[in-house]
This record gives C-alpha cells, sequence and structure tokens, in this order.
C-alpha cells in the first residue's frame, strides 16, 4: 500500500528537495518539468511554496504551480498516477495546465510547445563577467529592461542568493564597451557529472543583435563547466525564434519537444 504524502517546503526548507532533483537530474538533459535551478529560481520570492512528495520518507516527487502551470519532476519509477491522483488537489479551476506529470483526462497542448536544447562542454570565449553584490543591481536591471512585467529587485536577488539553492547558481554578466549592462545569465548547477540548466537569460532592448546575449550564455555555461556540468540544457518555447538562434549560435542542440498537458475543453 502507498503511503504518499505530499508537504508544502517553505523556501528555507527546501534542502531536500534540491537535493532529490539534483539526484535525478540526468547527464545530458532535465527530465521533467523541473530542474533544482527552476525551485533556485523560485526562491527569489520569500513566499515561495514547494511541494514535496515523499513515500515512506523517500523523495518521489518535487513541484511548484508556476502561475496556473503545476511544475513536476517525479523520481525514476514513480508512481505517476499516484502523483496525478494526489495534485488533483492543487489543480484547481485556473491551474489548467501540468508540464511533466500526466494527469488523466487531460490532453496534450496541440498549439504550444518547449524546446529542450542541451550544450556541451568545450572551450570558449566570452565577454562575461561573473555577478557578485555589486554587480547585482546591472544583473537586475537587464532582467527588467528584458522581460516586460519583470519583478525581479535587488532584494529578489539577494533572497534568491541567500535560498538553500543560492550555492548552485551561477551568473554571468556582459556589458558594453562604455560599461553599460547589456546581457545577463543565470545558470543552475545540479552536481559533478549532471546537467546544468539557463534560467533565465535576457539582453537588454538597447544592446541587442550585437552578440551580447550569446557572450551571457556562453560565460554561464563555461561556468557551469568549470563546476563540472556534463552538460548544460536551456528550455525556450518553439515559437521563440529570435532565442532559439541565439542558443543555437551558441552550439546548442535540439534534445526533444516537451508539451504541456491541458485540462480538457468542455465541448
Amino acid at each position: 500500500m502507498s503511503s504518499l504524502t505530499r508537504r508544502c517546503l517553505a523556501p528555507a526548507e527546501t534542502g531536500p528537495a534540491l537535493r532529490a532533483l539534483c539526484d535525478w537530474t540526468p547527464v545530458d538533459a532535465p527530465g521533467g518539468g523541473l530542474h533544482p535551478g527552476d525551485v533556485g529560481w523560485q526562491l527569489r520570492f520569500d513566499d515561495a511554496a514547494v511541494f514535496l512528495w515523499v513515500d515512506d520518507a523517500a523523495p518521489v516527487a518535487v513541484g511548484f504551480l508556476d502561475g496556473p502551470v503545476l511544475r513536476v519532476t517525479a523520481a525514476p519509477g514513480a508512481d505517476l498516477g499516484a502523483l496525478a491522483a494526489d495534485a488533483e488537489e492543487l489543480l484547481q479551476p485556473g491551474n489548467d495546465r501540468s508540464d511533466g506529470l500526466p494527469v488523466p483526462g487531460w490532453e496534450p497542448e496541440r498549439e504550444e510547445s518547449w524546446l529542450v536544447m542541451s550544450w556541451a562542454p568545450r572551450p570558449v570565449s566570452s565577454r562575461a563577467e561573473p555577478v557578485g553584490p555589486a554587480g547585482a543591481a546591472d544583473r537586475v536591471l537587464v532582467q527588467r529592461s528584458a522581460f516586460a512585467g519583470s519583478t525581479f529587485t535587488v532584494e529578489r536577488w539577494h533572497t534568491m542568493k541567500r535560498s538553500p539553492a543560492g550555492e548552485l547558481a551561477v551568473e554571468a554578466l556582459v556589458r558594453t564597451p562604455a560599461g553599460e549592462p547589456a546581457a545577463a545569465a543565470t545558470g543552475w548547477f545540479a552536481g559533478v557529472g549532471r546537467c546544468g540548466l539557463l534560467e533565465p537569460v535576457g539582453a537588454h532592448p538597447d544592446h541587442r543583435g550585437r552578440g551580447y546575449g550569446r557572450d551571457a550564455v556562453l560565460g554561464a555555461c563555461a561556468a557551469l563547466a568549470d563546476r563540472g556540468a556534463s552538460a548544460v540544457a536551456v528550455v525556450t518555447p518553439s515559437t521563440n525564434e529570435a532565442a532559439v538562434a541565439l542558443y543555437r549560435s551558441a552550439g546548442f542542440t535540439v534534445v526533444r519537444e516537451n508539451r504541456d498537458w491541458v485540462r480538457a475543453r468542455r465541448a
């Protein structure tokens, strides 16, 4: 008989979830809907909630609600049916998508998909610099400029870095010759011999088209490879042609195409 239990973890309690995700991260590309870095990026919010499913105290899945999407990665061999049955309590009307956990009665998204792309370690040349506390404001400036509606702040940068995932993060910032912040990328380490992740990557609109984004990507990838990552992955909408072209120019190749599960539409 299954003793599946779901726990809701506050940010300071997410260490076991992060360690489980690291253990489950493959060599070439992340599996499921979550990499440790996805949780790490979520932990910029001091009220973030992360779900950890355990069976007889052993972790079997980790997830969180990302707006309307329940994102989950399960342990190899986990009972996805039992997980989906328990997750029904989280999937209230409005939470109509699932990434990484098939839900009975739901159907694959037909119109939108995500490309999982992977980069193999190699020697690179990049103008990127690492980001520390002194560079946090410039890192935040790039993020807010690159993504309309971004709520990232210096305070949230520090919250992320103080979280249990903070030591997994590497960041690369690229400046113009005049010293203006032009592009940035955050990379996430999952352990030696495991695939790292880029999340997020952005370039300032005033400085696009000049190779700064590519340098930020390569800088983060090189930092992850230096720590022992076997590969670096990124996940981007298949319709985002500019992002796909950027990652291809940096040496990424497509590993697979993912589709969310969506609540069946009523006729």
